[in-house]
């Protein structure tokens, strides 16, 4: 639910190569959420609707990430977090939470209270956080607010991809249905090694 292709600015990721490689990974489908852009995810959707959800991962003006998931045309970098949250909803999307306590690209959870009401899942797993905690308390923070959990590897590097997957019952190709899936769902996987920042710096 959270992954790169190299038209992110920190990662190389072919998105042609990402695609080809799904099945031998055991991935039915994977969101695509480029920092700031969406043209690939939207190219690869239109080539593989069966396989690909189109997103986008917005860098807030509060300097904290925001992905939309169904969403058709791209958010601006810099948009404040309340008008990201409505202008993913606007367009039918649906306003995915990643790594919400990570500090930096998560604001250590400051964000939240701002944008809860305007949340409609929050990324349980994330494998590039080291620290097991922040994950638990995305855990325990959707869960109190009856929030579905997704998972994502945050893939920057071809090896990543599947390194963490939610599995869900047979899905509609539509939001709500997608957000019905993820409440029957359970999330899984692995921490990525820390040599995976190196490649994102390299990139």
């Amino acid at each position: 639910m959270h992954l790169h292709t190299r038209h992110s600015f920190d990662c190389l990721t072919d998105p042609v190569r990402l695609v080809a490689g799904l099945g031998a990974r055991g991935l039915d489908r994977v969101c695509v959420t480029d920092h700031n852009q969406i043209g690939t995810a939207l190219r690869l959707r239109a080539r593989h609707p069966d396989l690909v959800i189109a997103g986008e991962e917005v860098k807030t003006a509060e300097g904290v990430d925001i992905i939309g998931l169904f969403i058709n045309e791209l958010i601006p970098k810099g948009t404040p977090a309340r008008e990201t949250c409505r202008r993913i909803r606007a367009q039918g999307g649906i306003v995915y939470v990643p790594h919400p306590f990570a500090s930096g690209k998560g604001g250590g959870g400051r964000i939240l209270p701002e944008i809860e009401d305007l949340v409609d899942a929050v990324e349980g797993f994330n494998a590039r956080l080291h620290d097991s905690r922040l994950n638990e308390r995305a855990v325990a923070w959707g869960q109190a607010r009856d929030l579905p959990l997704g998972a994502g590897s945050d893939a920057h590097t071809l090896a990543e991809v599947g390194g963490a997957w939610v599995e869900v019952p047979p899905f509609a190709d539509e939001p709500r249905a997608f957000l019905a899936a993820l409440r029957q769902g359970s999330i899984h996987g692995r921490a990525s090694t820390r040599a995976v920042h190196i490649a994102s710096t390299y990139a």
